[in-house]
């Protein structure tokens, strides 16, 4: 039996898209990603791979966009603090049916983050693999402030991984995947930089003009295949890039949502 994947306070812990038309949206990504869907709310459909859960859609008025969560111990108790902090709260903490607690919120910035407390859903059971929810990153005018802001709220740490950039971690989230869904994981990344196991997502500054937000990558087992497939169903690719580790392409969905796609391709001997 598959252990359950947990997410301590302040680790990244599930993604969604909204997007006027759910039915096409399910089409898309469906077929780029080999998702099934269950609709689990009117207008809001998990998506599964493998039979476990690893995204979801909904139907939302307005502009496209990928949403990323974070897992908290108390939804409202931490709405509370994106206030005192300098942050908005959009949407008030509410229950997601048994599913759990969440509230919208932005930070100073402009950057919209969504809370996640969990209950009969503790997030995503199926990641960094071809087709999974592979990373978050937060993108933002203000590097410094953005750290301020988010540090006290989860407790993150920025640190440099060379040939990566800045991450956020949550200092022994390594030791709590150990424990339960990942027990090779120091083994596995004895190669990796320092505190790797920790990271739970990056940090860049974003272009001039370009808005605070949050982006999503997806993990592929073949970047130039995905992007490929990813024109072919009506996407568009906007951009292509490659690093120490990985291959990426940024693509825009039918409908105008972004997110990227990344072949993992580490250097010789890690």
């Amino acid at each position: 039996m598959t252990a359950t994947r947990t997410y301590p306070h302040g680790v990244t812990s599930w993604v969604d898209v909204t997007q006027p038309d759910l039915p096409a949206a399910a089409r898309f990504y469906g077929e780029l990603f080999g998702w099934a869907f269950t609709e689990v709310a009117p207008r809001y459909r998990i998506a599964t791979l493998e039979g476990r859960d690893v995204a979801a859609i909904g139907a939302a008025e307005g502009v496209a966009g990928w949403h990323t969560y974070v897992a908290v111990d108390d939804a409202d108790a931490s709405a509370a603090a994106v206030v005192a902090g300098g942050g908005t709260v959009q949407e008030p903490p509410a229950d997601a049916g048994p599913g759990g607690r969440t509230a919208a919120c932005t930070d100073p910035a402009g950057a919209g983050f969504r809370l996640w407390q969990a209950r009969r859903r503790p997030g995503a059971q199926l990641v960094n693999v071809p087709g999974a929810w592979n990373f978050s990153d937060l993108r933002t005018p203000d590097v410094d402030a953005a750290l301020a802001f988010y540090a006290p709220l989860f407790g993150w740490k920025a640190v440099d991984i060379p040939g990566a950039g800045a991450m956020l971690q949550v200092p022994g989230y390594g030791d709590h995947l150990a424990a339960t869904v990942d027990p090779h994981i120091h083994e596995r990344q004895a190669s990796a930089p320092p505190g790797f196991a920790d990271v739970i997502g990056g940090v860049v500054p974003v272009a001039a003009g370009e808005p605070a937000h949050w982006h999503v990558t997806f993990s592929v087992a073949d970047r130039d295949g995905s992007a490929a497939d990813a024109e072919r169903l009506g996407g568009t690719v906007v951009a292509a890039t490659e690093d120490l580790w990985t291959r990426k392409a940024v693509v825009r969905d039918p409908q105008g949502a972004r997110f990227t796609l990344s072949q993992f391709t580490p250097p010789d001997g890690w």
